[in-house]
């Protein structure tokens, strides 16, 4: 029985990604859409602090659109998976290209976060799944239908919910850090004389989103932003 033939195209990206400069590309180009995703994510979720209406409307626009939505998710999905898989990959393909073990590890070199990179970016893929199990399906935690803003707030004011959120957060930041400038350096983009600029852009931006994101819960434990009172 003769084998199924794959098409040139396909046998060449599979060959491409079987490589360690086409993995680094494929979770380059996911990180770039994770990292919009995030930004976006991010505008959304600030609106809270404009008030119920604002925030409500906002959530009912996106429900109002539920092809884009979910083909958003599944896109997200996709790049989630692809993303940490490959992450996995070159961490197993460094260990095996070294002989033999280092007696000691010097990290004097690597940034913290860089060294964190390889189990902060799967704790953050659990979070994102508990956080949409929580807010958009509705399974987990205070909420109910028909009241994004008021799910937030009561979510957050739960102590145990909004601490595993903000220690997600700090991971993502970090991830972040290191992720955004590994990204340019995978597309190529850097240089000598650029990095310095690059990796202190990188890590100001992931300084900025994690802030934006801890304002949350931070508010909402502190009091600025409460209910409604639909409950």
């Amino acid at each position: 029985m003769s084998s199924l033939a794959v098409p040139a195209p396909i046998d060449r990206v599979f060959r491409f990604y079987q490589t360690t400069v086409g993995k680094k590309a494929i979770m380059a180009v996911t990180g770039v859409v994770l990292f919009a995703f995030i930004l976006g994510h991010l505008a959304g979720n600030l609106q809270v602090f404009e008030g119920q209406a604002k925030f409500d409307n906002y959530a009912i626009f996106l429900r109002s659109l539920p092809a884009a939505l979910w083909s958003a998710r599944i896109v997200l999905l996709v790049c989630v998976t692809l993303h940490i898989v490959t992450t996995v990959q070159l961490a197993l393909l460094g260990k095996s290209a070294r002989a033999v073990s280092y007696v000691k590890k010097d990290n004097a070199a690597a940034s913290y976060a860089s060294r964190t990179m390889y189990w902060s970016g799967p704790i953050v893929g659990a979070f994102i799944v508990y956080h949409l199990a929580q807010f958009t399906f509705l399974l987990t935690g205070p909420v109910m239908e028909g009241h994004p803003y008021d799910n937030v707030v009561l979510s957050f004011q739960q102590w145990p919910i909004s601490v595993f959120y903000i220690i997600a957060m700090v991971l993502l930041g970090m991830h972040l850090s290191h992720g955004v400038w590994s990204m340019f350096q995978s597309l190529g983009i850097t240089s000598p004389t650029r990095s310095p600029f690059i990796k202190s852009a990188a890590r100001l931006i992931a300084i900025v989103i994690t802030l934006g994101f801890l304002s949350i819960p931070i508010a909402v434990l502190a009091g600025f932003v409460t209910t409604s009172g639909a409950r």
